[in-house]
């Protein structure tokens, strides 16, 4: 195996002691710039706090730029209308109806998008999920940061906590091209996705199923271009059954299969339409048994998930009728990660509370996406829908790390099951759980307190006038 093998445990040694530079102090940091982050940010700036956000990357977006995570997911009510069988309609052109369960940041984002065909607004043809532009998602983050008058520092990996001679959390140690740097805050929003900060500071988190500790599978996004729609809709008319709506191609695959030209991971081909017409998002690799919180493991999800890119590409070219001039545009910078730490809150969101819709009065943020989970040991995938017309409530509590202040987690890090999290990891609820993280930080700045001091009712206050949805409920 090409990859280098993970060491003995007992081989360790002790590094030099070393100082890091003091960039700046604070009211707000977040750290991670994908749409998490980019909510907390945006929520924080708008209640009127300063704020610094800190991305391991050159650019902004997260999982929807860096692995090509493409589209947004639904955040309607009665989502599901993409299963529906026959003729491909990847690029609608009318807006049918639905529900929106999230606003405020997210449709800031989205209206910025769409103004600039960087994606298409949500429809009933769409299933209400929004094809994007990555690029244009880059930059459109960017100018609304700009706008909101968010600092930030890219290029910067964070590994560590600085603490106060008393034991509290007060800022973040990032490893630079220009060594170790910290950024003081009064509070921090963890949205690594992986609960890398509120892990360092001593959260407790749990990681996969309960009966085996296995997360879902990785995923290497890809984009094709020179997708020809017409000859790929001929062949779906053809062979009735064999397409619904975004995934199929069993007959396909199976001959592929017979003839040793394909070895797929999971169940079907899936890929998803973008707002150029001649291009395809394809969310077909699988790999499991990997953690994406161990580099080793990382490792081996890039060369395994590229390794079956490339067979994946050769059957479109040679099996699939439209993709015959087709070919691979990019990949993601890195492999898709799904699942990692959950960290323990006051609260853990259950798939119960999801399936029944269950309303919390210290709601921040609502979610509609389905119970999804990736099979962690091989094909299969289990869907189970939010009740019809429905939407769960995600309390505040699921955001503050039991025994941990002046961290708030947002996104998919968030404290919830196995199952639970296989809905909320989506983006559009990451970014609602961000902004609502962002504004809980941005009042305990401003109020002089931790996090967790701050009254709910205040937050749910300054959520609604930013233009988030709490749903009708009575809140606290």
């Amino acid at each position: 195996m090409p990859s280098l093998p993970r060491p003995s445990e007992n081989r360790h040694i002790t590094l030099p002691a070393r100082q890091a530079t003091v960039a700046a102090e604070t009211d707000v940091l977040v750290v991670g710039g994908g749409p998490a982050g980019l909510g907390a940010a945006l929520g924080a700036a708008e209640a009127g706090a300063r704020v610094i956000l800190a991305e391991r990357y050159g650019f902004l977006g997260g999982n929807a730029t860096a692995a090509l995570v493409m589209p947004l997911m639904s955040f309607h009510t009665q989502a599901g209308e993409f299963e529906r069988t026959g003729t491909l309609n990847l690029l609608p052109d009318d807006h049918g109806p639905g529900h929106p369960v999230i606003g405020g940041a997210l449709r800031k984002l989205l209206e910025r998008l769409v103004a600039v065909e960087g994606a298409i607004a949500p429809s009933r043809d769409t299933g209400f999920v929004v094809p994007f532009d990555p690029e244009a998602f880059k930059l459109a983050a960017l100018e609304l940061l700009d706008e909101a008058g968010v600092q930030f520092l890219f290029h910067a990996f964070a590994s560590d906590v600085m603490r106060s001679p008393d034991g509290e959390v007060e800022g973040v140690v990032f490893e630079t091209k220009s060594g170790p740097v910290v950024i003081k805050a009064n509070s921090v929003v963890d949205g690594t996705g992986d609960g890398d900060v509120a892990a360092r500071a001593g959260a407790a988190y749990d990681m996969g199923r309960d009966e085996d500790d296995l997360v879902q599978p990785m995923t290497l996004m890809f984009r094709m271009g020179e997708f020809e729609r017409a000859a790929f809709e001929n062949y779906v008319r053809e062979h009735p059954g064999q397409w619904r709506g975004v995934h199929g191609l069993w007959e396909l695959v199976e001959k592929a299969s017979r003839a040793g030209e394909l070895d797929l991971k999971r169940e079907d081909i899936l890929f998803f339409g973008t707002p150029h017409g001649r291009e395809l998002s394809v969310n077909s690799t699988r790999v499991t048994h990997v953690s994406g919180i161990d580099v080793f493991d990382l490792t081996h999800a890039e060369w395994q998930s590229r390794k079956q890119m490339a067979q994946i590409t050769a059957f479109f070219r040679k099996y699939v009728p439209g993709f015959e001039e087709s070919y691979p545009i990019q990949s993601g910078v890195q492999v898709g990660v799904r699942e990692t730490r959950r960290i323990i809150g006051d609260y853990t969101l259950t798939g119960d509370d999801l399936l029944s819709a269950r309303r919390f009065s210290d709601v921040i943020a609502r979610g509609t996406y389905p119970v999804d989970i990736h099979n962690p040991t091989g094909k299969g995938t289990v869907l189970r829908k939010i009740p019809e017309g429905e939407a769960y409530d995600i309390p505040l509590r699921a955001l503050l790390p039991r025994n941990v202040d002046r961290i708030l987690t947002a996104g998919r890090a968030i404290s919830g099951t196995h199952e639970a999290h296989s809905s909320y990891r989506v983006m559009p609820i990451a970014m609602a759980t961000g902004q609502a993280a962002g504004v809980a930080s941005a009042l305990a700045a401003k109020n002089h307190r931790s996090p967790r001091e701050v009254p709910v009712d205040l937050i749910q206050q300054e959520l609604m006038r930013q233009g988030a949805n709490l749903g009708d409920q009575e809140l606290v």
